[in-house]
């Protein structure tokens, strides 16, 4: 086959059509009329980055996908060891020592373990006689997931912590078992319920819940049904009291602040929930058409706090209208089905769980950084891939899309 035509020429176009849009609305969040040279300033750290990108996409196309899968648990390590430096050597920003300073540019070490570890989960997979149903080979995808998602909670940085353990997807798309997709639900729920009435009834809805099974397996006359039970209420307790544990004494007040008013439990916007507040004016606002380019009220008086970076979405919504942000939610879609098909078409594990993990956390990272800007999801952090501002989550976009147009080129041979 022609190596023209062996090249995802509708990934590549997609990928660079959503940096575009979103470079087009960076200018316009930074834009100040009285003051060009601030636009100017954001704009050339943002083409930096993607110069070096765009660099890095070209340099792994000369790499054999082999190599990645060599040295996958060794840039797993760099990886952790960058998170672990960054108790002595990072930066605190906005709360979270999560940032390396390096001249006048940070880095964010934890988008780069999101590489890290679908190559790592990846690797763990596709070894000799690894069955995911299998306790110790599932274990060892837990714990690669588990690792760096504990140290950036610690940070403290929720938002990246949930990304990582999104992971849980791919792992259930190569045939883990259902049950730990009811665990996961069923975890979900008790924190939601933990953060909504607190931890003694939630204990108390475990104690009752677990009595009922109990009572129902008996009158089925089932056997052996008071372990699983008693271990599953263990279980659910412990992850309540972690919950309440790390609520209070390792989130920082603005997170709780967040999520307490995302649960209804508090009205606040002119305070912590005024970003959410003002993002939906901007893009309620917006309309069918938009307002036009650089005639956004919202954006132009500066209402919307940090608008190039996580809520560079609004922009779009009051600018573009409902016409924008649907074109950007489908170009959206598109790469990552374009990502997930090439996956299925892989004749390596390797190959198709990393198309699988990159297609993941596009999920992830789009779905929440859309229900940030909406009200429907808190704050906690998390950019819009290729189009917000910032350069470690464009790099590491960069790497990810790099790789996977290696495997796809490899797909056949």
């Amino acid at each position: 086959m022609n190596k023209f035509l062996r090249f995802d020429w509708v990934a590549l176009t997609l990928f660079l059509m959503l940096v575009g849009i979103g470079l087009v609305n960076i200018y316009s969040a930074v834009y100040d009329a009285n003051n060009t040279a601030i636009a100017a300033g954001f704009m050339q750290k943002q083409l930096i980055s993607l110069g070096i990108g765009f660099v890095l996409i070209f340099l792994f196309q000369f790499i054999d996908i082999k190599f990645f899968e060599r040295y996958a648990s060794i840039l797993f390590l760099v990886s952790i060891v960058s998170l672990l430096g960054l108790w002595a050597f990072g930066t605190e920003v906005s709360g979270a020592r999560s940032w390396y300073a390096i001249g006048g540019f940070s880095l964010q070490p934890s988008e780069f373990a999101k590489v890290a570890v679908a190559l790592a989960l990846a690797k763990h997979l596709g070894g000799f006689n690894t069955r995911i149903e299998n306790v110790k080979d599932y274990t060892g995808a837990f714990v690669i997931m588990a690792i760096p998602a504990i140290l950036t909670i610690l940070q403290p940085d929720p938002g990246t912590a949930i990304v990582l353990l999104s992971f849980f997807l791919v792992l259930h798309a190569e045939g883990l078992p259902a049950n730990f997709l009811y665990v996961m639900l069923g975890l979900f729920g008790l924190f939601i319920l933990t953060l909504l009435v607190g931890v003694n009834p939630t204990l108390w809805t475990i104690g009752v819940l677990a009595l009922f099974a109990y009572a129902y397996r008996r009158l089925r006359k089932e056997k052996k049904v008071l372990r699983p039970i008693l271990l599953i209420g263990i279980m659910g307790a412990a992850f309540t009291l972690s919950v309440s544990y790390i609520f209070d004494n390792v989130f920082e007040q603005r997170h709780r602040d967040r999520f307490n008013i995302l649960l209804g439990k508090e009205v606040d916007v002119r305070g912590v929930g005024y970003n959410i507040n003002q993002s939906q004016i901007a893009i309620g606002s917006g309309r069918g058409l938009g307002k036009g380019y650089l005639q956004g009220t919202q954006t132009k008086g500066g209402f919307v706090p940090e608008q190039q970076t996580d809520y560079i979405f609004t922009t779009v919504g009051e600018e573009w209208g409902f016409l924008g942000t649907s074109l950007v939610l489908g170009l959206f879609i598109m790469l990552m089905m374009q990502i997930v098909k090439t996956a299925y078409k892989q004749k390596t594990t390797f190959s198709r769980v990393f198309c699988l993990g990159f297609a993941c956390i596009l999920i992830t990272h789009v779905t929440i950084n859309l229900g940030m800007v909406v009200g429907l999801v808190p704050t906690i952090g998390i950019p819009l891939p290729l189009m917000s501002y910032g350069g470690s989550s464009l790099l590491a976009f960069s790497v990810f899309m790099g790789i996977y147009l290696r495997v796809y080129y490899q797909r056949i041979q």
